[in-house]
């Protein structure tokens, strides 16, 4: 993974810990140790959903460029979709709070989504490869372009 990726990787993985590590103190006082330990899964979780998307839309963007943007799309919704579904199969669990988990779950998937739109923001990160070969001197550039 190049150094950008896991840059992005890593700006959106430490605050949705963070925020699971607060929601899970929060979630073992109002809940005691099962809300704790539902945050606990729920930050897993979007972690590791969130992560694994993001590795698959960056290996998107390498080798297939031109189905990125609906790659991210499909992923974004099949990740939410699947969030969901997580939720319906462990609403009535009896390892964890199952409001704890769900309310962890919504909060560090915003989390998560809003820490990597700040990382892209700030991220600089080239639309065009830049050349490395450049003219000699007083060589004239190859045109590339309609001529008209």
């Amino acid at each position: 993974m190049p150094s950008n990726d896991v840059r992005i990787l890593l700006q959106a993985a430490v605050p949705t810990a963070a925020v699971g590590a607060v929601a899970a103190v929060v979630s073992g006082v109002v809940a005691g140790g099962k809300g704790a330990i539902g945050a606990i899964v729920a930050a897993v979780v979007v972690i590791l959903f969130m992560g694994i998307g993001l590795y698959v839309l960056q290996r998107t963007a390498k080798s297939l460029p031109h189905l990125f943007q609906a790659m991210g799309l499909m992923l974004y919704t099949a990740q939410i979709l699947l969030l969901f579904i997580f939720m319906a199969a462990f609403k009535d669990t009896t390892l964890f709070n199952p409001k704890a988990f769900a309310v962890t779950l919504l909060v560090g998937t915003l989390a998560w989504i809003a820490a990597q739109a700040w990382a892209h923001m700030k991220s600089k990160i080239l639309y065009v490869e830049p050349d490395s070969s450049t003219p000699e001197k007083g060589e004239k550039p190859e045109k590339s372009g309609h001529s008209s």
